[in-house]
């Protein structure tokens, strides 16, 4: 997620005066937790979409169903001006966005309803949109080039149910429509070759996203071309070089563009699922306390923001407002220790962090995130004294193993362990390179554990898995830096190879 600064306290207004008029309520599926105001009603017809979208991917994918154990957060909030508010982009309409943030994946979108003219609400597609990137990453473990990444997931942000709940697959992405035919076209070649961080304007990336899609509803739904996607998508993962894939599967690539070119102006088909999609009716709904309620505007102002800004400056000056009023809440504590950490070296008060973090433990001792942030506190200090002992150390790590026993299921805690043997400067022990398989296997869209676990495998040795997680990071349209990345374990790779090689020869 791209953050920029604006005027934060306009938002925290907007949001507290929101929050005065309606209460929030929080609704529990079996994949999601979603906060909204509104009527209960309007959250559990929301949410049930939400879970047959999710369980539409899963049919298509052969995905098995089931409870997440790391469930993703989503906030609706009313309207799409406030999501552009919250999102840095103030006097845009930016339906909604998703962030997977470091400590956590999460997205917002709105409760607006008006939609194209396939009746389908825009906050929905954007949402349907960022939900198909976060379901590829969790459970896909292939690798995709970046045009199929964005492709994908306009393909399935159109998705619909009609009144039975069959799934309606391939409706046209009409928002795409003015790159596709205002906009001078991108040639296939540079679709399926460059990289989408070298498209520089704003022009040229509605492009790719347009084409992108057109070119996975081609390939979804034109018969002459059934069977060729799945082809060169397993080629690619094969490690076929992607001009080889390419020519290899959809034949004559100027034709292909040619193919492309007509296929815009031709009636679009979609497709109806044979059967309804199920959904589990297990959906719990309930306020939040008085507390929550107050601190929810300023715990999504603060995840939004960027660390060391004037506006999270704004978001912990209003946090020291709410602990007086909520004094015996360890979450507002937890907020306000959250906030005051991310400020830059300069703005940051440590005593402070600690002294919110001991009143959060105070109330919850096993409060998940506030041991976590104990442990990267004490980490901090130790680092900056120079004190890597091991018995030092142990105060980093006993509120992270607390954490753990807390919640098993909650990727952070077991990253945090592993990272501390890496701050510490000493070789992780294997049980902390287990916990950090563990994680990923909870958030594989979280890219700083992906990062860590590609190396610990690559130390290891094992340099085809950690290197099929370098691709997808590589690959990724959205920029990780994973081409540094995947060059990095490539050479580590080829110098683990010649030292072989050297020592068998001798």
């Amino acid at each position: 997620m791209q953050k920029g600064l604006f005027a934060g306290a306009a938002l925290i207004a907007a949001l507290a005066a929101t929050a005065a008029e309606a209460k929030w309520l929080r609704a529990e599926t079996d994949n999601f937790i979603i906060y909204s105001e509104g009527s209960e009603k309007s959250l559990r017809d929301f949410a049930v979409t939400l879970q047959r979208f999710d369980a539409t991917l899963r049919f298509r994918f052969r995905v098995p169903s089931g409870a997440d154990g790391a469930r993703l957060p989503i906030y609706l909030l009313a309207r799409s001006e406030e999501v552009a508010r919250l999102h840095s982009r103030p006097g845009s309409s930016v339906a909604g966005f998703y962030s997977p943030d470091s400590d956590g994946s999460f997205a917002v979108s709105n409760r607006e309803n008006y939609g194209d003219e396939m009746g389908t609400p825009d906050s929905q597609q954007t949402l349907f949109h960022e939900y198909g990137h976060h379901f590829m990453k969790r459970y896909v473990t292939a690798a995709f080039p970046a045009w199929f990444v964005e492709g994908f997931a306009e393909y399935y942000s159109t998705v619909d149910f009609d009144k039975q709940g069959k799934a309606l697959i391939g409706k046209p992405a009409r928002r795409r429509a003015y790159g596709l035919i205002e906009l001078p076209k991108l040639p296939v070649e540079k679709l399926l070759f460059e990289r989408s961080g070298a498209l520089k304007s704003g022009e040229q990336v509605e492009v790719f996203y347009g084409r992108g899609w057109l070119l996975t509803h081609m390939l979804y739904n034109d018969p002459a071309r059934a069977g060729q996607l799945s082809a060169y998508l397993t080629a690619i993962n094969a490690g076929t070089d992607p001009k080889q894939a390419a020519t290899d599967a959809f034949g004559d690539l100027a034709q292909l563009d040619k193919d492309l070119n007509r296929y815009v102006g031709h009636p679009l088909s979609y497709r109806p699922t044979l059967e309804p999609i199920p959904v589990a009716t297990n959906i719990r709904i309930a306020p939040l306390s008085a507390a929550e309620d107050a601190l929810l505007p300023l715990r999504l102002e603060r995840m939004s923001a960027d660390e060391g800004s004037e506006r999270m400056t704004k978001v912990r000056d209003n946090l020291k407002k709410l602990a007086v009023t909520y004094p015996g809440d360890a979450g507002v504590w937890f907020e306000l220790a959250s906030a005051e950490w991310a400020l830059d070296k300069e703005g940051r008060d440590l005593a402070a962090v600690r002294a919110a973090i001991d009143k959060a433990l105070a109330i919850k001792a096993d409060h998940v995130r506030a041991n976590v942030l104990l442990a990267r506190l004490n980490a901090f200090e130790l680092d900056a004294k120079g004190d890597y002992s091991a018995g030092a150390w142990r105060s980093v790590r006993q509120p992270l193993q607390l954490a753990n026993r807390t919640d098993p299921d909650d990727p952070i805690p077991l990253y945090a362990f592993y990272q501390s043997f890496i701050d510490q400067r000493v070789r992780p022990i294997d049980i902390a390179v287990e916990g950090l398989g563990r994680a990923f296997a909870l958030a594989p869209e979280n890219v700083q554990v992906r990062i860590s676990y590609a190396f610990a495998l690559a130390n290891k040795g094992d340099f085809d898995p950690a290197i099929k997680l370098a691709q997808s990071i590589a690959f990724d349209p959205h920029g990780s830096g994973g081409e540094g990345l995947l060059g990095q374990l490539e050479a580590i790779r080829d110098l683990s190879k010649a030292k072989s090689d050297a020592a068998a020869a001798e």
